[in-house]
C-alpha cells in the first residue's frame, strides 16, 4: 500500500509553477546566465532508469570539473549543482561566435522510488556523470509466495 505525501505533492506543484513563470520570462536573473530561461532545456541534461537493486542517473556535464559539481541527496530527490567557468579570451582575440553556457547551474531530479543515502556513488568519466543509487529496502520488490487450499 503506498501512503500519499501531501507535502511532497505540494513541493512538486511549487517547482512546476515556478517553471512555468521562469519559461515565461519572470524570475530571470540579471546579465547573461547559463542556458537563460528564454530555453526549453534543462541543464544538465540526463537519462535515468532503474533495475531491482539501484536507480541510475546518467547526467550530461561537459567542460564541468567533477570537483565543481555538488550532488546532494534528500528523501527521494537528488540536486546536481555547479558552476561552469567562462571561457578565457586572450588579448587580441576577437569573438566571432559565444555560443557555450557559463554560469551556475541546479538541476533537482525526483526519483521514481525512495533511495539509501548511504549508498549513493558518482564517477565522471567522458563529460557523463553517472550516479548509482541503492533503492531502500521498502523500494525493492519483494516476492510473496501463494499458498494453494
Amino acid at each position: 500500500m503506498a501512503t500519499w505525501d501531501i507535502f511532497r505533492d505540494l513541493d512538486n506543484l511549487r517547482r512546476e509553477i515556478d517553471e512555468a513563470f521562469r519559461g515565461a520570462g519572470y524570475n530571470r536573473p540579471f546579465g547573461p546566465s547559463f542556458l537563460s530561461p528564454l530555453t526549453t532545456r534543462r541543464f544538465p541534461l540526463v537519462n535515468m532508469n532503474d533495475d531491482d537493486e539501484n536507480v541510475y542517473v546518467d547526467a550530461l556535464v561537459p567542460g564541468v570539473e567533477p570537483k565543481e559539481i555538488d550532488l546532494t541527496a534528500l528523501r527521494n530527490t537528488i540536486t546536481i549543482s555547479g558552476e561552469r567557468k567562462p571561457y578565457e579570451v586572450k588579448q587580441g582575440q576577437i569573438v566571432h561566435r559565444s555560443e557555450l553556457g557559463t554560469g551556475k547551474f541546479s538541476r533537482t531530479l525526483e526519483l521514481p522510488v525512495d533511495i539509501d543515502p548511504n549508498k549513493i556513488t558518482a564517477e565522471c568519466k567522458d563529460g557523463i556523470m553517472r550516479i548509482t543509487l541503492a533503492k531502500a529496502e521498502n523500494a525493492k520488490p519483494k516476492k510473496i509466495d501463494i499458498k494453494l487450499s
